[in-house]
């Protein structure tokens, strides 16, 4: 029997400096004023907050406006100038657990990105070349591919669903034709809990680590102990703890702390599944 590893990375923060921020300030707009008082104020007056900020970008956008009439294809050039700001050993990490991996007989290992950014943004990147699926926030367009309304919203507790249907082995193409296929219930688990490892910011990323950790699983915290974004300000002032265990900077590479760690568990997961199949021999 094949052991199926996921490892699960947020985005925004976590793999990268934040993408909303950086498209803001491609079209040169203030991020600490995006962030800072509107978001705030949109949060303040009921909004879910990922809604809050989807639909202050959507106001943003139209003739005449700052981000004039935004499309899907233009986020995506946007994405490739995120290139360069990818966190120190992204997307380098992603070889080198392939390489732990492959060294092993019927160990599989497959990524995925959850998070409440711009799935545009995110897709446009080279990270989506590692990604078995990558689940983010949509915009959907008019007719002329400008983006109108908001199509999908993630937020932090919504972000648990993709753990599920990562768990249950449900596709994305899968779940679009039915959401709920979520809540079937299903004894065969393709991606055990145990066998997935959790990577995020730790300010959005509450319950996922909560679930994951809870059910035997690996979490792992990513924060910039020098500087934190607008975004990450703002959130944090609005109410929202910073609360992750195993805190580690933002460095994949094999002589970061967070990449050590990440090569060290993914070893550990191959060599009890080794374990395993011996002792059931």
């Amino acid at each position: 029997m094949t052991t199926n590893i996921g490892v699960v990375f947020d985005f925004d923060d976590t793999l990268a400096p934040d993408s909303t921020t950086h498209l803001l300030q491609e079209y040169d707009i203030d991020p600490d004023e995006f962030w800072n008082k509107q978001f705030r104020e949109r949060v303040q007056n009921g909004f879910d907050p990922t809604v809050a900020y989807l639909t202050l970008l959507l106001d943003h956008i139209g003739e005449g406006k700052p981000l004039g009439e935004l499309t899907p294809a233009e986020l995506e050039q946007c994405a490739e100038s995120l290139e360069n700001e990818l966190y120190d050993g992204v997307p380098g990490i992603f070889n080198d657990l392939d390489e732990i991996v492959a060294e092993y007989d019927d160990v599989s290992i497959e990524y995925y990105v959850v998070s409440e950014g711009i799935e545009s943004l995110i897709s446009g990147s080279t990270i989506k070349e590692y990604c078995t699926e990558i689940y983010a926030s949509r915009l959907a367009t008019d007719d002329n591919s400008t983006f109108t309304r908001v199509k999908r919203p993630i937020s932090f507790t919504d972000k648990t669903r993709y753990l599920f249907e990562i768990n249950k082995g449900i596709t994305a193409a899968e779940a679009t034709e039915n959401p709920y296929k979520v809540n079937e219930q299903k004894e065969d688990r393709p991606v055990p809990f145990e066998n997935i490892i959790y990577i995020g910011d730790g300010i959005t990323d509450i319950p996922c680590f909560s679930l994951v950790k809870d059910r035997g699983g690996r979490v792992f915290g990513v924060t910039q102990q020098d500087e934190k974004s607008a975004k990450q300000e703002a959130i944090l002032d609005i109410g929202s703890p910073q609360r992750a265990g195993n805190l580690n900077p933002p460095d994949y590479g094999p002589n970061g702390r967070l990449g050590s760690l990440l090569r060290l568990t993914i070893e550990g997961l191959c060599t009890d599944s080794t374990i395993d199949q011996l002792e059931a021999l």
